[in-house]
């Protein structure tokens, strides 16, 4: 456990959340590759609200363990949401709503892969003392 005494929970969190923006890119990319499968329903995922909601909760704690059991819990689940909006052969995949979700994911997982190595040669600096 080397990591969590060096990063406290940053690295535990960091790392839940880019395994979740990969999922969720994934996820994006099926639905785009079915745009045009007939009677496809679109698939959602859902880990922010449950991750924030657990998160909270171990916080009020003050414990750490409590934290750590909290982020390394948490996970992601892929649902088919009621969407009523389908079009005539049953399909609800809209190709530019699943197009921005897409830049909007990939923009923030290369975000927060930039903060995690920002963090890590802060650290790196840090140790040399220089």
């Amino acid at each position: 456990m080397l990591g969590n005494s060096i990063f406290g929970n940053t690295m535990s969190m960091a790392n839940k959340s880019l395994d979740y923006l990969w999922k969720k890119m994934e996820v994006v990319q099926n639905n785009l590759a079915n745009v045009d499968t007939p009677g496809y329903k679109k698939k959602d995922i859902s880990f922010e609200e449950v991750f924030d909601k657990r998160l909270r909760a171990a916080s009020q704690t003050k414990s750490n363990t409590q934290m750590r059991q909290a982020i390394s819990g948490a996970d992601y689940f892929v649902y088919t949401p009621y969407d009523s909006s389908a079009r005539v052969d049953e399909n609800n995949v809209h190709a530019d709503v699943e197009e921005a979700d897409m830049a909007r994911t990939a923009l923030h997982y290369q975000y927060l892969l930039q903060t995690v190595t920002a963090d890590i040669k802060r650290y790196q600096t840090a140790i040399k003392g220089q």
